[in-house]
């Protein structure tokens, strides 16, 4: 199995987009009775457009069995267009229940990389850590308001975001670590990304958030123009509350895919 940034790279060249497009399946917002049929009809409509698919757990789980059942079908149904999936769990616990948190996400769902709090320090991300084929995104700066109680403030002259970013690239000696940053973060994100040059960057916030996407893609990608994942979810999927919902989705994947290529294009599929 390739690494997950080697897969992330292939995929954002091949399909020529830094787009990540997140599935919330919020069941009272959906057109159809379905879950497993709203995101499998979603990945279908956009999984040329994208690098990689998001899928937040929460949503999954607040319908018990049968939303587990349809995170099942769903990662299942991205794996098989060969897009990655990035479980947006926010995983983060002493390092017994961390292992057990690890196996489920990459054994049990097999997802290609997941979201981590790192509030509990080093010890509770190694269990991720040490699946070295799969990604782990740090939460750094995130994009709600309420990320300022406890990421701006700071810790031996610098912002706790930064002192995050620093610890991410300690823990990355498998080259599996990336961040998350908010695209309502711009500043914040060009420094983040000085202090990690080469590590993935998962953006939340466009769409909805109103988050700056050009600032964003500018702050955000590589010095290659890689290694970014600008993630919108409810802008794309709720795009259309009607039976039309999955080309209405496919629309608004390509005219968001289209701006941030209009910023920063990513390599083509030839590596120029």
């Amino acid at each position: 199995m390739p690494c997950f940034v080697d897969a992330l790279d292939e995929t954002a060249r091949r399909n020529r987009s830094l787009l990540c497009v997140g599935l919330d399946p919020w069941r009272p917002s959906l057109p159809v009775e379905s879950i497993a049929a709203f995101t499998g009809a979603i990945i279908e409509a956009t999984a040329d457009l994208v690098c990689a698919f998001k899928l937040n757990i929460a949503f999954f789980e607040a319908e018990g069995f049968d939303g587990l059942r349809a995170l099942e079908q769903t990662i299942a149904a991205a794996k098989s267009r060969g897009v990655p999936v990035v479980l947006d769990a926010k995983r983060g616990d002493i390092p017994p229940s961390a292992r057990a948190y690890a196996k489920a996400v990459f054994e049990a769902w097999d997802a290609d990389a997941v979201t981590v709090s790192p509030w509990m320090g080093g010890d509770s991300l190694e269990p991720f850590l040490a699946y070295e084929e799969r990604g782990v995104f740090v939460l750094a700066r995130t994009s709600n308001p309420g990320g300022d109680d406890l990421q701006a403030p700071e810790v031996g002259g610098e912002p706790m975001y930064e002192r995050v970013a620093r610890l991410a690239s300690e823990w990355n000696t498998r080259g599996n670590v990336g961040l998350v940053v908010g695209a309502t973060r711009p500043r914040e994100l060009a420094r983040l990304r000085e202090l990690c040059p080469a590590m993935p960057i998962l953006v939340p916030g466009l769409g909805v958030q109103q988050g700056d996407l050009e600032a964003s893609v500018e702050a955000g990608v590589d010095a290659d123009g890689m290694r970014a994942l600008f993630n919108a979810s409810r802008s794309v999927i709720y795009a259309s509350g009607g039976a039309d919902y999955a080309q209405a989705a496919r629309a608004a994947a390509t005219a968001t895919r289209d701006a941030i290529n209009a910023v920063a294009a990513p390599p083509s599929a030839g590596g120029g």
